[in-house]
């Protein structure tokens, strides 16, 4: 073989890793996309996938700790806290998803002094942006203690009328309210 023959194997080497490259390239664009992450820095996740696992965050004042799936920085410095959920998405977020969203949101505006305008629920179809506003704010932290104050209950009555939580929950052995 010539130095020509040589010279044309090696452009066409490089030519098909360029393809390559570019295919690459609009195929991470396109996952990046379906994911429902907003543009930005992932500077925490929970799956490892992007970015190492990060370690929870956690909150003193609050006596509270939470995992976000994952955690954006956008351009204008904004933290978006991200909740990906497998199932198909209800006509509208479930309230325990809401309150999830809220409480990263609330660990991000206490550990980073960032106050989440919003954060995103993804389900696999379809992806929420829930503002994250004072009322939230507020209806969590009510939760919180309503929650804190069950701790010290010696008996607590079932807040559902659902079959199948029952029958999947942990506590069926135990419960004197069970459905299941």
């Amino acid at each position: 073989m010539n130095e020509d023959g040589v010279f044309l194997g090696w452009l066409a080497a490089a030519f098909v890793l360029v393809v390559l490259a570019l295919v690459a390239w609009f195929w991470s664009r396109q996952v990046r996309a379906d994911s429902g992450l907003p543009d930005g820095e992932i500077i925490y996740s929970d799956h490892g996938a992007w970015v190492p696992q990060s370690e929870p965050l956690y909150s003193a004042h609050y006596q509270l700790v939470g995992r976000p799936d994952y955690l954006v920085l956008e351009n204008d410095g904004a933290i978006v806290p991200v909740e990906v959920k497998s199932g198909i998405a209800p006509a509208e977020p479930h309230e325990g998803h809401v309150l999830q969203l809220a409480t990263y949101c609330l660990l991000v505006e206490e550990i980073h002094q960032i106050r989440p305008e919003y954060g995103i629920l993804q389900y696999r179809d379809k992806a929420f942006a829930v503002t994250y506003t004072k009322e939230l704010e507020e209806d969590l932290l009510h939760l919180l203690t309503e929650m804190r104050n069950d701790m010290v209950e010696e008996e607590l009555d079932r807040d559902h009328e659902d079959w199948g939580r029952c029958e999947h929950c942990g506590f069926q052995e135990i419960c004197s309210q069970r459905l299941a």
